[in-house]
C-alpha cells in the first residue's frame, strides 16, 4: 500500500503557503486526516504527536482577512488516499 513515489507525512503539515509547516511535496498526492476515528474534511493544520487539529471558524476573519481557526484535540492521523 505504501508507494515509493510518496514523501513520508510530517508530524506537522499545514495547508497554508505562508506557514513554515507547509510542504508543498505532500499536497502533490491525495491525503485524508482523521480525529477520534473519524474523516475529517475540513483540516486547515495538525499535529500528531500534540494530537490537535485547526480548522477554520465559520465567519470570522483575523485583520488579514484569513479565517480564524480553532483547534480541536484528539487523536488524530494522517494517511495517503
Amino acid at each position: 500500500m505504501t508507494d515509493t513515489n510518496k514523501p513520508e507525512l510530517p508530524d506537522q503539515l499545514s495547508i497554508n503557503p505562508r506557514s513554515k509547516f507547509y510542504v508543498e511535496e505532500v499536497f502533490e498526492h491525495e491525503i485524508g486526516i482523521t480525529l477520534n476515528g473519524k474523516e475529517r474534511f475540513d483540516v486547515e493544520e495538525y499535529n500528531i504527536s500534540e494530537g490537535w487539529i485547526k480548522v477554520a471558524a465559520p465567519k470570522a476573519l483575523d485583520r488579514r482577512g484569513q479565517p480564524l481557526l480553532m483547534k480541536v484535540k484528539g487523536t488524530v492521523e494522517a494517511f495517503y488516499k
